[in-house]
């Protein structure tokens, strides 16, 4: 049904086309490439013009099934790798089993599977359920420009598939922590070293402290991480430190433990008299929880795997994506892309031998959802 050398052509073209989000003028020559591979199919293109520095959204509808609430496709078309990635690091290779490049498995090779999917289903005449896939522009950013578009679309569906990729041997995503951003802002007092220093208020010092008390609300037994990544402060080594700043990563499996901690960290207080502490930030991915309605998805898509020929696992996951947003309206199925390891990384690669089976069972899902 489906031709892998064709497909992995396909992902080659796609990939070759570096889109580092930071560079909406490289992402919209790939939105300029993804919209005329759709010519000549029963489907409406609806391009969102970029935003805040980001790149253009395309919005692909199917011409049927458009009566009721269809079939939402998640696929994001931005990577971190930066411009030239692929040149120095990460050139466009296959060796063996492996396809490797910047941004191929996250996740280039999955936004080009459900198009062919699509494509199979219109070409065949079977799909029901209306179909629409979004590719954003903005996704490796928390997406910021595209998640208003996200939840509307997601208010307005049915089912949504997420195409970020597969996990641990091709495992399927059923729910991810949800994410938080922090930034910690802590003012001292000046002061010299060496002869004033009782003058002064360490804002080093006291972010020694609020790192503590960060990474104290730890919580393994609950899946809670709170992680400070970035820590900066002090101008001179003989100037007592008035400014300290630190950006801090919350993951939290819960509504409600997101509620808890997001209200732990803004209410930091300092412990040295004399300074101050300002935490700005939030939860930008709620968390995408396995409610019975994904669950109900995630065993139709199991039962459709064993009728292609492999075995679908489902996994909780940490990384947040786009499939955050759209959980609490729909259910929700998540890493639907091939296989393959080191996302983000200079060894980005997709198992071949996975995109067959899994543009499959995007076709199949497709057409038999109801």
């Amino acid at each position: 049904m489906f031709s892998t050398e064709l497909m992995l052509d396909h992902i080659r073209r796609w990939v070759e086309i570096e889109t580092p989000t930071e560079r909406p003028d490289q992402i919209n020559r790939l939105v300029d490439e993804v919209s005329d591979d759709h010519a000549n199919l029963p489907v409406s293109l609806k391009r969102v013009p970029g935003s805040g520095g980001c790149g253009d959204h395309l919005i692909v509808r199917s011409n049927w099934g458009r009566s009721a609430p269809g079939i939402l496709v998640l696929s994001h078309l931005d990577t971190v790798h930066p411009m030239g990635f692929i040149e120095s690091r990460l050139p466009y290779r296959v060796e063996g089993n492996s396809a490797y490049g910047p941004g191929i498995y996250d996740m280039k090779s999955g936004a080009c599977l459900a198009h062919h999917a699509l494509r199979q289903t219109a070409m065949s005449g079977t799909g029901v359920l209306g179909v629409t896939h979004l590719y954003v522009s903005d996704e490796e950013i928390g997406s910021p420009t595209s998640r208003a578009i996200i939840e509307k679309l997601g208010r307005e569906a049915k089912y949504v598939l997420v195409t970020e990729p597969a996990r641990d041997g091709g495992k399927i995503v059923t729910a991810r922590k949800g994410v938080g951003r922090f930034d910690v802002t802590i003012r001292g007092v000046a002061s010299h070293a060496g002869s004033k220093p009782h003058e002064g208020r360490s804002a080093v010092r006291e972010l020694g402290h609020v790192i503590l008390a960060l990474e104290g609300l730890c919580d393994e037994k609950r899946g809670i991480t709170v992680t400070v990544g970035v820590v900066s402060g002090g101008s001179k080594a003989n100037v007592i430190p008035d400014l300290a700043q630190a950006a801090v990563d919350l993951r939290v499996p819960s509504l409600e433990a997101a509620e808890e901690m997001v209200a732990r960290i803004l209410g930091l207080k300092p412990r040295t008299e004399g300074v101050t502490i300002t935490v700005t930030g939030g939860l930008n991915r709620p968390p995408f929880e396995q409610s019975r309605g994904s669950k109900a998805l995630f065993d139709h898509a199991h039962a459709l795997a064993a009728e292609i020929g492999f075995r679908l696992e489902g996994v909780h996951t940490g990384g947040g994506s786009d499939g955050n947003f759209t959980a609490p309206f729909a259910p929700t199925l998540d890493g639907l892309g091939p296989d393959g390891l080191g996302a983000h990384t200079d060894h980005e690669q997709i198992f071949i031998d996975t995109l067959a089976p899994r543009a499959a069972l995007l076709a199949r899902l497709f057409q038999t959802l109801r």
